[in-house]
């Protein structure tokens, strides 16, 4: 049975085309990604000597804006947006990347502001952030090579 292994990373580094990652068992490798292509937790990437590589995506501080009115959620989501943030779509909500000036912003507008640490899955994004949805192979499959230090 080929193993699996594990690499927790963050948005920004799942975010990245290429990126030197350290493997749950301490190995180092190399990803190498379409650039604006984002990894998602969950995803797999096979490593030249058939072993895989799960992506886990990793617990990060965030904040989450929460409010039963649909018409502030969708103000918050504007105002996110207009400033370029990466957002996470909940119930009643949104998750984002924790910074106390937009959840000051946030919280003056109505919206309930809780701190939390979770694993971030933002939306991808209209442009640049390809993504495969369910049924459909991505453009290009992600390359990961077994690092070694000299």
């Amino acid at each position: 049975m080929t193993e699996t292994l594990r690499a927790h990373l963050t948005f920004e580094a799942r975010s990245k085309s290429r990126l030197l990652v350290r493997l749950d068992n301490g190995e180092q490798a190399a990803l190498v990604v379409q650039r604006g292509r984002l990894l998602r937790g969950g995803e797999r990437v096979g490593l030249e000597d058939g072993r895989t590589v799960e992506i886990v995506a990793a617990d990060e501080s965030l904040l989450e804006a929460v409010s039963t009115d649909p018409h502030l959620v969708a103000r918050a989501a504007y105002h996110l947006g207009n400033r370029h943030v990466a957002v996470q779509f909940i119930k009643d909500g949104l998750r984002f990347l924790a910074d106390h000036v937009l959840g000051e912003m946030l919280t003056g507008l109505g919206l309930k502001v809780t701190a939390l640490r979770l694993p971030f899955e933002p939306e991808g994004g209209a442009y640049g952030h390809h993504h495969a949805h369910a049924g459909e192979a991505p453009s290009s499959a992600p390359k990961i090579h077994s690092y070694t230090s000299p």
